[in-house]
């Protein structure tokens, strides 16, 4: 269930308990028992706090109600301010589960500074789990919240600017009963009532009144290189700005890559030779997102720039990767956005997840194709991604298999299991003694292995080596 169901559930929910323990826990909501120390219950704060914030509801244990005692709630509401430094901002509602048992909801804002627990332990909100910093972490995230993320800053125009059209459907879409309380719930007013950056660029009509860079640029070269002057190979008509809000940018510019990334025949999933984009759509569009999602909109003068090349495509977007990304081991990425309130709202409206699922599964897209792992490099004023429709396979591989080998691979890649002999002819359409041929023939290129007790198996099978 996505997570956009935490809010409708507990605004309008017939049996609250039962609902919330089938929600998944996420990266902004989580679920305690109404025993939990207070102290245990400000890691959980804290971690919300220094990610992107969420709720926490107390008082459910393995699928059941498991209220607080009287006095317990009261220690819970003064968690944020007692066990906490800087103190976190927290608003608390109860709800009557029956029996005379009360359910808390606390719902966590996202921290301009790093906070800790009374104890002076750091914790971090990634994915369904609270991590605790170590102290080059904290450091790393410290630094990169110097300042009050920029997506929180207010905007000198009344709430009138926005489109009333857009904030309607995003309150339908969280189930908050008013506007103004959709937006007072993700944060995108300030505490004095005052517009958000974040809220100005997500439904605003045309945000690029006050912020010019905060768009998309799609382009198309006809050569590998981009050249420069009269060698400058951009092709006509493959110049594309997509302005607008982000979510409006996000699908035009989705548009504008799937009009303009080159095609080729190759074998698809249904077992015939069709036309095929060189890069998954999947692997760019994740790309895309998060560009959108965590560049520095702080920065002006630059945009998120989509190229596509004959045998690439490259997204750039300002801004180095947030402190706690290693750029050098992106598998082990920790959530940490820059723009947190940008990040949940597009979350809500189902265009992004996790900051480290995406990423994870841009490499798998391209893997599962057979292409080289994508590249991430960190520029001082920005990142560029690279998805190379070039083979994983060498050049000297490559010669070296027979014909049709290619395509006899491609169909285990596609299946992302193991496949008996007979599975692999069925599915790549080739005459069984063509598909051990090929099968063999891998194996000795160490692509695929082979995996069986003896020859008569029934359940040998061939894998990706």
């Amino acid at each position: 269930m996505p997570q956009r169901a935490v809010d409708p559930v507990i605004a309008r929910s017939a049996n609250i308990v039962a609902d919330l323990a089938q929600l998944p826990e996420d990266q902004w909501f989580e679920r305690k028992s109404g025993r939990i120390q207070p102290k245990k219950l400000a890691e959980a704060v804290v971690g919300l706090a220094n990610a992107e914030g969420g709720t926490i509801a107390v008082g459910i244990h393995n699928g059941d109600a498991d209220p607080p005692s009287v006095d317990r709630i009261n220690d819970f509401r003064q968690v944020a301010h007692d066990f906490t430094s800087p103190p976190v901002r927290m608003l608390t509602e109860e709800h009557e589960i029956g029996d005379g048992g009360r359910l808390l909801i606390l719902r966590v804002s996202p921290g301009d500074r790093v906070h800790e627990t009374a104890s002076g332990d750091c914790f971090l909100r990634v994915g369904d789990e609270t991590k605790k910093l170590s102290f080059a972490q904290r450091l790393e995230l410290e630094y990169d919240r110097g300042s009050a993320p920029f997506d929180g800053g207010p905007v000198d125009l009344p709430a009138l600017s926005l489109s009333a059209t857009r904030v309607e459907e995003y309150r339908a879409t969280i189930g908050a009963t008013t506007p103004e309380r959709a937006l007072t719930a993700r944060n995108l007013l300030t505490p004095s009532g005052q517009v958000t950056t974040a809220a100005y660029l997500l439904f605003a009509d045309h945000p690029q009144t006050l912020y010019p860079s905060a768009h998309v640029r799609v382009l198309r070269y006809s050569s590998i290189t981009r050249g420069t002057g009269a060698t400058l190979t951009l092709e006509d008509d493959s110049d594309t700005r997509c302005e607008g809000p982000l979510a409006e940018q996000i699908e035009t510019a989705t548009q504008a890559i799937e009009r303009l990334v080159p095609r080729r025949r190759a074998l698809g999933s249904s077992g015939r030779f069709e036309a095929q984009p060189i890069i998954p759509r999947d692997a760019w569009l994740e790309g895309l997102v998060n560009a959108v999602v965590h560049r520095s909109y702080s920065m002006a003068g630059d945009h998120v720039r989509v190229e596509v090349f004959p045998d690439r495509i490259e997204i750039a977007s300002p801004g180095r990767f947030p402190g706690l990304v290693d750029p050098a081991n992106l598998h082990d990425v920790a959530r940490h956005a820059r723009n947190p309130r940008i990040a949940r709202a597009l979350a809500d409206l189902g265009i992004t997840q996790e900051l480290g699922e995406g990423i994870r599964r841009i490499f798998d897209e391209q893997r599962a194709r057979g292409l080289t792992d994508p590249t991430f490099a960190q520029t001082q004023s920005g990142v560029r991604l690279v998805l190379s429709a070039a083979d994983a396979l060498s050049a000297a591989t490559l010669a070296a298999l027979p014909r049709g080998a290619i395509d006899t691979l491609a169909v285990l890649r596609r299946a992302a299991r193991p496949l008996g002999t007979g599975q692999v002819e069925e599915l790549a359409g080739i005459a069984r003694p063509t598909a051990i041929r090929h099968l063999r023939a891998l194996e000795q290129a160490g692509v695929v292995v082979w995996e069986g007790q003896s020859p008569r198996d029934p359940r040998a099978a061939w894998r990706i080596a």
